[in-house]
C-alpha cells in the first residue's frame, strides 16, 4: 500500500510544472480590454449570435475559440487568491467593461439583423442555469487555472472556453433585449454569473492550493476573502441547485410520457395517432390526439391507471378526440375509403384521356408540318 501511495503522489506531483511567477504575469497581462482585444471580443459577439440565430453548434464553439472573455475573470480569481486588491479592482473594471461591449454588441446585432428565430434552441438553453453548469465552470475552472499555472502550456485554455459557454449567455442577454424578452434577460445573465463565478472561484481554489504568495501582510485581509467567496457561493448555487431538480423532473417526465404513449399506441378499435409533451411552467401535460373510434369513460379510466404505472398523473393526461368518431365502424370506414380511391382513380383516368387527346392532336399538327414543308420543296 505504502508503495502504492508513493506512486501515486509521484503521478500527480505538480511542483516541477509549476512556475508560478510567470503564470500571475500571463494572466495580469490578459486581463485588459482595449485595442486589438475590443475588436476581437466584437467580432467574436457577432459569430456566437449568428451562431444561436440560425442554431450552428459549429459557429458558437468558433466564437467561443476566438473570445478572450476569460482573462478577468480568471485574473479575479487570481486577485482574491493573492489578497491583490489592485488587482481585483482592475478585472472587475475589465470584466464590467467585457459585458457591456458583448450585450451592446448583441443587443445591436439582433436588433439589425433580417434573421427571425422560429425555434431557438440554443437560446432557450442559455436561460435555465443548474447545478451541471455550476460543475462544469467549476472544473473547467480548475482546469484553466492549472493550464495557466504550467511551464509548458497547452491547448487546454481553449477547451475550457468552450465548456463553460460564457460567449452564448451574454448573446441571449442582447436577444432579450432586442425582443424585450425578460426571462431571456435574467436567465442567460444569471448563468452568465454562475459560469464566471464558479471560473474564479476555481481559479482562487487552485491558487490556494499551489501557494501562490499573497499580497496583503495582514492577517484581516487575508481572512476576509474567503469569507466573502463563501457569502457569494452560497447565493449563487442554491437558485441553480432548485432549477436544476426542475429540469431532472420535467427530463423523467419526458421519458414516461414516451414509454407509455409507445405501449398504448393502439387502444382497441380507437389509436394515438400524435402526442405533444408539454413541461413549460410548473405542470407538466402529456396531450394525447387520438383517432378511430371515441373512447368511453371506463376505456379512459384503464388509460389512466395504466399511465399512473408510469409515474404519470390522471391531471397530467389532456385527450383531443376532434379525430375520433362515437360508433365506429370498420366496414363503414373500408367503404369510404374504397369509395375515395375510386373516385380519385376515376378523375386520374379522365386526365390521362384528356392529355392522350391533347398529345394525337399536336402530333397531328407536327405530321401536318412536316407534310408541308415536303412540299413546298
Amino acid at each position: 500500500m505504502n508503495r502504492f501511495t508513493r506512486y501515486l503522489r509521484h503521478i500527480v506531483y505538480l511542483e516541477d510544472a509549476i512556475d508560478r511567477a510567470s503564470a500571475a504575469e500571463a494572466i495580469k497581462k490578459n486581463i485588459a480590454f482595449r485595442g486589438p482585444n475590443v475588436i476581437i471580443l466584437a467580432c467574436a459577439i457577432i459569430i456566437a449570435s449568428v451562431g444561436l440565430n440560425v442554431n450552428s453548434i459549429p459557429v458558437i464553439i468558433g466564437a467561443m475559440l476566438i473570445s478572450p472573455v476569460m482573462g478577468p475573470i480568471i485574473g479575479f480569481g487570481l486577485g482574491l487568491g493573492t489578497n491583490d486588491t489592485e488587482l481585483l479592482k482592475n478585472s472587475a473594471k475589465n470584466f464590467i467593461v467585457m459585458v457591456v461591449i458583448s450585450i451592446i454588441v448583441a443587443s445591436l446585432y439582433f436588433l439589425i439583423s433580417p434573421l427571425r428565430l422560429n425555434n431557438p434552441t440554443e437560446l432557450l438553453a442559455r436561460t435555465r442555469p443548474t447545478i451541471y453548469d455550476v460543475l462544469i465552470a467549476l472544473f473547467g475552472g480548475t482546469a484553466g487555472m492549472l493550464e495557466n499555472a504550467r511551464k509548458e502550456r497547452g491547448t487546454v485554455i481553449s477547451g475550457v472556453a468552450i465548456a463553460t459557454a460564457l460567449m452564448p449567455p451574454l448573446c441571449t442577454i442582447g436577444y432579450g433585449i432586442a425582443t424585450l424578452k425578460v426571462n431571456y434577460i435574467f436567465g442567460a445573465f444569471y448563468l452568465f454569473l454562475i459560469n464566471s463565478f464558479f471560473i474564479a472561484l476555481a481559479t482562487f481554489l487552485v491558487n490556494k492550493f499551489l501557494g501562490f504568495e499573497s499580497v496583503a501582510t495582514d492577517e484581516l485581509h487575508r481572512k476576509r476573502n474567503p469569507r466573502v467567496v463563501a457569502a457569494v457561493l452560497l447565493v449563487m448555487t442554491v437558485p441553480s441547485i432548485i432549477t436544476a431538480i426542475g429540469t431532472i423532473r420535467d427530463n423523467n417526465f419526458a421519458i414516461n410520457a414516451e414509454r407509455f404513449v409507445q405501449s398504448n399506441k393502439t387502444l382497441g378499435s380507437s389509436y394515438i395517432f400524435d402526442h405533444q409533451i408539454n413541461l413549460s411552467g410548473r405542470h407538466q401535460t402529456l396531450d394525447i390526439y387520438l383517432a378511430g373510434e371515441a373512447l368511453d369513460y371506463t376505456a379512459k379510466q384503464i388509460l389512466l391507471k395504466n399511465a399512473y404505472s408510469y409515474g404519470l398523473h390522471s391531471d397530467q393526461i389532456i385527450f383531443h378526440e376532434e379525430a375520433a368518431v362515437q360508433n365506429f365502424n370498420k366496414n363503414e370506414v373500408i367503404r369510404d375509403l374504397n369509395s375515395h380511391y375510386l373516385n380519385t382513380i376515376q378523375e386520374l383516368n379522365k386526365r390521362i384521356t384528356e392529355l392522350e387527346v391533347e398529345l394525337a392532336k399536336y402530333k397531328g399538327a407536327e405530321k401536318a408540318a412536316a407534310a408541308s414543308d415536303t412540299t413546298s420543296k
